[in-house]
């Protein structure tokens, strides 16, 4: 049974704060506002850290705030600290819905060049400063949703038959999202991903599709899905991820694209990988290769590390080495097909396959040195990516690892180090990937003795309340 929300992350959430530069603003007010009310000058000054909020809302909390602190939460709210702390009470106007994984279909504006370069900062992929839309003005956010309208217009305008602008444009739109997803947050790219597949299935259920134009649709539904079938995963959900995966797979079938087979079922082992189920990823690994055939692309080199990570966790080092071997083998011979035309999440770099190759030598757990030296290579390769190799969840995914290592080795403070990038990561970009990672390494650190010293108690604490406010919570 899901644990019981405290009343401050409910009323947080109905108040939409729960961005931590929206909390941080309400709060400096408040203390403003209650220092002016109460002749305290002290309180004016008054913040709170992204770290303090996250325990906060997390519901990580062992001891009271300040006593300051509790003036200004009690000011913002009117409830007491320990009713804010405590839990929710079951009444429906502070019950918390669940996420959606998947909202209904609505007009959402897309990333402009601008927004995208304001998402992702000159301060690097892990900056603090990353943001949600930041500085986007209205102006910019208009002319986004005009692209959008005009989209489903030449849909219309073209008639019950699929014309070549409609088509045209929807290639680009779907290009568009498979190289923003591996860099941008997901609740930025989940509207439109939904309103694409919906334009798609539309056109295929109802429109006169020539047999060229049909195949073309299907592979670009087949793409989509394949996307949302990743969100609904890094949201936590991989029964409507299996479920999109399915679609995808009926859309690769229906266009009679190899690859695309394939690259769904690569999808399908990591979602089952995720899961905690290493023998069924190991399956789908299986299955994706026998589809690929002739396939030449670099899904097949995915497939290979997919086959290593699965059965690393499952213990076997022999399989677990020859994945890898086949991998560095299919690389040699890999040539760029139409899939990796789209370039972002439907190719496979070699950063994420060092990566990929870390994390199951990590996991395995016979060579930690070698593990070590494989995730600092992985880091290293995502520091010096160019930005259509470079994956937000897959750096993070390589620091973990690098920090898993270094536990292994009795290394806690170059753990420490090693996963600090990932801690800092904004509450938007922490998906169920990033955060089952984090987890790892909480479970991998030393829980008693006298090893056991501040920074140990410190990294816990730190994951705990890392951990306790994904990105789902913006997914409303």
């Amino acid at each position: 049974m899901a644990e019981t929300p405290t009343l401050l992350r409910v009323l947080t959430l109905e108040r939409h704060w729960q961005v931590y530069e929206t909390f941080r603003i309400r709060f400096e007010g408040a203390a403003a506002r209650l220092a002016e009310a109460e002749t305290d000058p002290r309180l004016a000054g008054l913040s709170v850290s992204k770290r303090q909020f996250e325990r906060w809302y997390g519901g990580a909390v062992k001891t009271r705030p300040y006593p300051d602190q509790c003036r200004v939460l009690e000011a913002m709210f009117g409830v007491s600290v320990d009713q804010l702390l405590g839990p929710a009470p079951a009444r429906p106007d502070t019950r918390v819905a669940s996420p959606l994984v998947i909202p209904p279909a609505r007009p959402v504006p897309g990333l402009l060049a601008s927004e995208q370069a304001q998402v992702l900062p000159a301060g690097g992929p892990f900056s603090s400063e990353t943001r949600l839309d930041a500085g986007t003005t209205e102006l910019e956010r208009q002319v986004a949703m005009a692209a959008r309208r005009a989209l489903r217009f030449t849909a219309m305008a073209e008639g019950s038959s699929v014309g070549p602008e409609t088509l045209g444009q929807i290639q680009d739109e779907v290009r568009r999202l498979t190289v923003a997803y591996p860099k941008l947050a997901l609740p930025t790219l989940l509207g439109d991903l939904v309103e694409v597949q919906d334009l798609t299935f539309r056109l295929l259920e109802h429109g006169r599709v020539k047999p060229l134009q049909a195949r073309e649709l299907y592979l670009l539904a087949g793409i989509t899905s394949g996307m949302l079938a990743k969100a609904s995963h890094d949201l936590g959900n991989p029964s409507a991820a299996m479920m999109q995966a399915r679609t995808a797979f009926v859309c690769a079938d229906n266009a009679d694209h190899h690859a695309m087979r394939a690259w769904v079922r690569s999808l399908q082992s990591l979602i089952s990988y995720w899961a905690g189920r290493p023998a069924e990823a190991a399956d789908y690994a299986d299955l994706g290769q026998a589809a690929a055939g002739n396939v030449r692309g670099t899904t097949s080199v995915w497939l290979a590390c997919l086959s290593a990570r699965a059965h690393a966790l499952l213990g076997d080092g022999e399989a677990t080495r020859a994945a890898i071997q086949h991998a560095e083998d299919t690389r040699a011979v890999a040539q760029p097909d139409d899939l990796d035309g789209f370039g972002g999440i439907m190719t496979f770099p070699v950063p994420r396959q060092l990566y990929y190759v870390a994390e199951a030598t990590v996991h395995l757990g016979e060579d930690p040195a070698l593990g070590e030296s494989q995730a600092e290579a992985a880091v290293a390769a995502y520091r010096t990516a160019s930005e259509g190799e470079w994956a937000f969840g897959d750096e993070a995914g390589a620091q973990t690892d690098l920090a898993l290592a270094r536990l292994a080795r009795g290394e806690i403070d170059g753990a420490a180090e090693a996963v600090r990038p990932v801690l800092d990561l904004p509450i938007e970009q922490r998906n169920f990937g990033i955060t089952s990672s984090a987890q790892r390494v909480y479970a991998a650190l030393p829980s008693g003795g006298r090893r056991v010293g501040g920074v140990a108690v410190g990294l816990r604490e730190e994951i705990e309340a890392f951990t306790a406010t994904p990105t789902s919570v913006l997914i409303r």
